[in-house]
C-alpha cells in the first residue's frame, strides 16, 4: 500500500498509531469531501442566479420607465418667468396661449398697536376666539376697512382658541393662534411707533373664499377689542391684502381658481403661476422624446447587463478560459431562449414591427445597441407607432416585461432551479452527517486496531530480544 512507507514507528518494532489513523482516515473521508465540494458548486450555482434574478429584476424596471416614459409629456413654456408647467401621462398634444391678469393671494389683517408684546392685554378671564373663513363680497373698501359688505361662510368649519390668564399677551395670542394651525397664521411686527407691536394676521389659503371673520365671546372685552372682525360690521382689524383669486385666460377663455397652482384648466397639466402678464404666453404640450430616448438607452443597457451574465455563467471551459457557474444549466438556458424567442416575434398592429426599424440591433455578441438618430426620426415621423411596438399588448417592452414577470415570480424559473439547488444542499448534509458519524467510529476502530497491535508487537519484541538473549548464552 501507499501508506506502508509513510508509517513512522513510535520507537523500535512498534507503530506510529496517531499517524496512520491519520492518514487512513483522510483516505475514508474522501467521498465527505467529495460533497462538500458539490455543496460549495451548489451555493456558486445559487450565487449566480441570484446576480441573473436582480438583472432581470433591473431589466423589467427598465422596461417599465420605457412604457412610462411612452405614455409621458412635457409642458414648455415661452416664457417660464411667467409660469411652470408639468404634463402628466393623461395630457394631449396641442398648443396654448396662456394670459394672467390677478394672481392669487391670502387675506392679511393688522391689529392697533400696543406698547409691548409682553404686557397682559385683559384681566386673564377666559375669551374665547373663533376663526371662521369665507368669501367677502359688495361694499367699499376704504383705509383697510369695508363699508356695505356682505360676508358668507365657506362652510368649511370654524375654528376656536382661548385667550386666558396663561397666554393674554400680545405674544401669548400670537402664539396660541399659531399653535392651533387653523390655516391662519400670526406674527408680530414692530413699525417703529410709539405702540411699535402690532399682531400681523394671514389666512394661510389663497382664494377670495379663505378671507377671514373672527368673533370672541366671554372675558373683559379686551380680546374682543384687538381681533373681532367682520367684513359686514364692526372690524377692528385693518385690512391691509385683500384675498384674491388667480384669474387667467387660456385660448381666451377666462378661468378663475383660488391657488396660483391649477390642476383642471388644461387636461393633463398642472401650472404654477408667479406673474402677470402683459401679452399672451405660449405652453406647448408634446411628447416627451427626450425622456423617451433615455428610456430606450436605459431598456439597451439594463438587456446587454443581463445578456453579459447569463452569456458568461453559462459558459463551457476552454484551454484558456474556465467554465462558468452556470455551465450547462437547463434554467440559464431556457432564458436564452426565451429571450432569443421575444426578440425574434414581430410585434403587430402599427407599421414599426422590429427593433431595427427604432435604431435597437443585435450585435455578433448577442448585445444590443441603439442608434438616438434613427429613434428620434421615427418619433418624429408618427410617435404612436415607436408606442406600439414597446407598448402594444405584443410590443417589445409589454412581452419582455411579461418575461421578466414570470421568470422572478415565486415559483418561477430562477425560484424553481434555487429551490431545487438548496434542497441538493440540504442532502449533501444529510449525508455528511452520517458520514461523519461512520468516521467517528471508523477512527475509534482504528485506533483500537492499531494500537493492539502495537501492543503485540511490544510483546513479540520482547520475547525476540529474551530469546536472543538465552541463545547468547547457550553459545557461549
Amino acid at each position: 500500500m501507499a501508506t506502508t512507507s509513510s508509517v513512522a514507528s513510535s520507537s523500535a518494532g512498534t507503530l506510529d498509531v496517531n499517524s496512520l489513523v491519520s492518514q487512513l482516515m483522510t483516505i475514508e473521508r474522501r467521498p465527505i469531501d467529495k460533497l462538500n465540494t458539490q455543496i460549495s458548486s451548489s451555493q456558486t450555482k445559487i450565487s449566480s442566479l441570484g446576480t441573473i434574478k436582480g438583472l432581470v429584476s433591473g431589466f423589467q424596471t427598465a422596461l417599465r420607465s420605457l412604457n412610462d416614459n411612452l405614455r409621458g409629456f412635457s409642458a414648455t413654456p415661452s416664457d417660464t418667468s411667467v409660469f411652470s408647467a408639468a404634463a402628466s401621462s393623461t395630457a394631449a398634444t396641442g398648443t396654448y396661449a396662456l394670459e394672467v391678469t390677478h394672481l392669487a393671494q391670502a387675506q392679511n389683517l393688522v391689529a392697533a398697536g400696543r406698547a409691548s408684546s409682553g404686557t397682559a392685554i385683559s384681566d386673564g378671564v377666559a375669551t374665547t376666539v373663533t376663526f371662521d373663513f369665507g368669501t367677502i363680497s359688495g361694499g367699499t373698501l376704504t383705509a383697510g376697512i369695508y363699508s356695505g359688505a356682505t360676508y358668507t361662510s365657506n362652510a368649511s368649519g370654524s375654528k376656536s382658541i382661548t385667550i386666558d390668564g396663561t397666554n393674554n399677551t400680545l405674544q401669548g395670542v400670537s402664539n396660541a393662534i399659531n399653535a392651533a394651525k387653523m390655516g391662519v397664521t400670526a406674527t408680530i411686527v414692530n413699525d417703529g411707533s410709539g405702540t411699535p407691536y402690532r399682531l400681523a394676521l394671514t389666512s394661510s389659503n389663497t382664494g377670495i373664499s379663505n378671507s377671514l371673520k373672527i368673533t370672541t365671546s366671554g372675558g373683559d372685552g379686551t380680546i374682543n377689542s384687538l381681533l373681532a372682525y367682520d367684513p359686514a360690521g364692526t372690524q377692528n382689524l385693518n385690512q391691509t391684502v385683500a384675498a384674491q383669486n388667480a384669474d387667467i385666460k387660456v385660448n381666451g377663455i377666462a378661468i378663475s381658481k383660488v391657488s396660483n397652482t391649477v390642476t383642471d384648466a388644461i387636461q393633463g397639466v398642472t401650472l404654477t403661476f408667479s406673474k402677470l402678464t402683459t401679452a399672451p404666453v405660449g405652453l406647448a404640450v408634446t411628447h416627451d422624446t427626450n425622456a423617451v430616448s433615455k428610456a430606450v438607452t436605459g431598456f439597451v443597457d439594463a438587456y446587454n447587463a443581463l445578456q453579459s451574465q447569463l452569456k458568461s455563467r453559462s459558459a463551457y471551459g476552454t484551454a484558456t478560459s474556465q467554465a462558468g457557474a452556470l455551465a450547462g444549466d437547463g434554467t440559464v438556458r431556457l432564458m436564452v431562449n426565451q429571450l432569443r424567442g421575444v426578440f425574434n416575434t414581430a410585434a403587430s398592429g402599427g407599421t414599426l414591427a422590429s427593433l431595427a426599424q427604432v435604431g435597437i440591433s443585435t450585435q455578433a455578441d448577442g448585445t444590443l445597441k441603439s442608434d438616438s438618430s434613427k429613434l428620434n426620426t421615427a418619433m418624429a415621423n408618427d410617435f404612436s407607432d415607436v408606442t406600439n411596438l414597446f407598448s402594444s399588448v405584443t410590443g417589445f417592452a409589454t412581452r419582455l416585461d411579461a418575461w421578466s414577470t414570470s421568470a422572478l415570480a415565486p415559483g418561477g424559473m430562477i425560484d424553481t432551479r434555487t429551490n431545487s439547488l438548496n434542497t441538493s444542499i440540504t442532502g449533501y448534509n444529510n449525508k455528511i452527517s452520517q458520514l461523519e458519524d461512520r468516521m467517528a467510529t471508523l477512527q475509534k476502530l482504528y485506533t483500537t486496531q492499531y494500537s493492539n497491535l502495537n501492543m503485540l508487537l511490544s510483546n513479540m519484541n520482547g520475547t525476540s530480544a529474551y530469546l536472543t538473549q538465552q541463545l547468547t548464552k547457550s553459545g557461549a
